[in-house]
Formats: structure tokens, sequence, C-alpha cells
């Protein structure tokens, strides 16, 4: 399930997509993205470390898109906000983990079904980028 937090992230994004090239306040993401100010800057200062966001500081400061909009997809968002998305972790690819009941990974039918849950998700997600949103 996607977060809200994951939400506002993908919003504000939309935002500064929009506004490609310039830079941003945080109020002004905040109020265009409706997102409460606060948790964007938690959000904001999340998505800098992660390389999807750059910020500068001072009074002409504000954020800006660390990439072209054509390579930020909503997959890579989601990811760097709410981890991974397969819903059980031994369908994932990035955070696998066997599961503690596993009898047989091979033959079993619910890591067969998320495998191809996560995969579809992943196909729609990791094909659309911001540029796309906008």
């Amino acid at each position: 399930m996607l977060s809200m937090k994951a939400k506002y992230a993908i919003r504000a994004l939309t935002v500064m997509a929009q506004n490609e090239g310039k830079m941003l306040q945080a109020k002004t993401i905040a109020k265009e993205a409706d997102v409460p100010q606060k948790f964007l800057e938690a959000i904001l200062l999340e998505l800098k470390n992660h390389g999807i966001v750059g910020s500068k500081r001072g009074i002409f400061g504000g954020y800006f898109l660390a990439r072209p909009t054509s390579e930020i997809t909503v997959g890579n968002i989601i990811r760097q906000i709410d981890g991974p998305l397969a819903p059980i972790r031994c369908a994932s690819v990035t955070a696998y983990q066997k599961c503690d009941d596993c009898v047989d990974e091979a033959t079993c039918t619910i890591r067969k079904t998320m495998v191809d849950v996560r995969n579809a998700m992943s196909d729609v997600l990791d094909n659309k980028t911001l540029k796309d949103l906008v």
C-alpha cells in the first residue's frame, strides 16, 4: 500500500516537475502540492539524500530537481520513500528475504503470485516518469 508520505513526495515532485529548471521554496511547493510544510521538509531532505532533489541555501535558495523529469520514475520515488514494491519480502528484487514459514520456495504458489504482482507493479511504476505526470 502506498503511504501518505510517498503520495506527498509524488505530489511535491510533480509540482517541481511542472517548474523544471526553477528553484522553489518549500512553502511554495507545500502550498501547490497541498502538503503540510513541516512534513514536506522532511520528505525533501530524504529525497535530497537519495539524489532526486537538490537544494541551495540562502535568501534566493530553495529546492530543485537534481535530474531531468524524464529520468525520475514513480517506482524510484516510491522505493526511496516506502521501500520495496513487492507485497512480501520473498518476492522483492531489492530486499529479498526468505519467509520463515516457507517449506519450498521453488513450489510456493504464494511467492509465485506475489512475484507476478511485484512485476506488474514495477512494469507500470518504473515506466512512468515525472515527465509523464506533467
